[in-house]
């Protein structure tokens, strides 16, 4: 019954370790047109959301270790989402 049950939770947790490594993305070094290096890093997959994204304020990335910050205040999918913040004149957003 014990090994049973420590096979299961071995098993749940390594699916839960191993997932977010699928959904990372490579992308590999490049210049921008300002001439700046760009060092090739990973970044998570492009989807419908933003709650995923490494920088997203909570978020931890698997690679560097970073918490990410970024509210993504005009991204609909965030939680913290304000409407026509890029409309508001004086605002920082």
């Amino acid at each position: 019954m014990r090994k049973s049950f420590f096979l299961t939770t071995l098993t749940t947790l390594l699916c839960f370790v191993a997932l977010p490594v699928f959904s990372d993305t490579l992308v590999n070094g490049y210049n921008r047109s300002d001439g700046t290096y760009v060092q090739r890093h990973y970044r998570s997959d492009p989807n419908h959301t933003v709650r995923d994204n490494y920088s997203y304020k909570g978020n931890i990335n698997s690679h560097t270790g970073k918490i990410g910050s970024n509210y993504y205040r005009n991204s609909p999918s965030s939680e913290y989402y304000q409407p026509n913040m890029s409309n508001r004149k004086g605002r920082k957003h």
